[in-house]
């Protein structure tokens, strides 16, 4: 039986969104709220990799942690890794009011993804490209999700369920390259051991 993977997120619509991606590949996992070390860098994946290696240590138990950032063409990249932080100050009536005007309206959201499995650690970047509605839409997900409308959608990701948001989702790619080499690793060190 595989060992708990603990997600560590204070967010438990993430853990929402991560949940079933885990449960597809039979991992099961726990979300440990406080203990992420917040650290302030341009760099989405050395904030996931400082964070994850803090909570290891922290836990000495398997852990996953995720970052995203949400990158506006016109405003060279802003919020990117600082979305957290301009979410809680300004929101999205805040980035629509930057926006205000413009007709480049381009975005993606990024996430960045480290899982450690001792001794193995993994990490994953994906991302999703889309724009950013004229208001907020849908009261689904959290953060920026009812201004982002992904390519190939008319809807925002806060107009979506959980399934739908995971067809397109930055974090879902992620979580699924995690789970899918952890599984690898698992099927062949099983394997392995089934061969002695």
């Amino acid at each position: 039986m595989l060992s708990e993977i603990y997600f560590v997120t204070n967010n438990v619509n993430k853990y929402m969104e991560v949940k079933p991606i885990a449960d597809k590949y039979g991992f099961k996992i726990i979300q440990h709220s406080g203990g992420k070390l917040e650290i302030q860098s341009n760099d989405l994946m050395k904030i996931a990799k400082i964070s994850a290696i803090h909570a290891y240590m922290d836990l000495n138990k398997p852990v996953l942690v995720e970052d995203a950032g949400l990158f506006i063409y016109s405003l060279n990249g802003f919020p990117g890794p600082y979305s957290s932080y301009v979410y809680k100050t300004i929101g999205c009536s805040g980035i629509l009011k930057l926006l205000e005007n413009t007709i480049d309206r381009r975005a993606k959201f990024v996430s960045a993804g480290v899982l450690i499995y001792e001794p193995f650690i993994l990490t994953e970047v994906s991302e999703v490209e889309g724009y950013i509605a004229d208001k907020p839409k849908g009261s689904s997900g959290f953060g920026f999700d009812p201004i982002f409308i992904p390519i190939g959608e008319t809807r925002t990701f806060g107009e979506m369920s959980i399934e739908e948001k995971n067809k397109y989702s930055h974090r879902a790619k992620t979580v699924d390259k995690l789970f899918r080499k952890l599984r690898r690793i698992f099927d062949s060190e099983i394997y392995l051991n089934n061969e002695n």
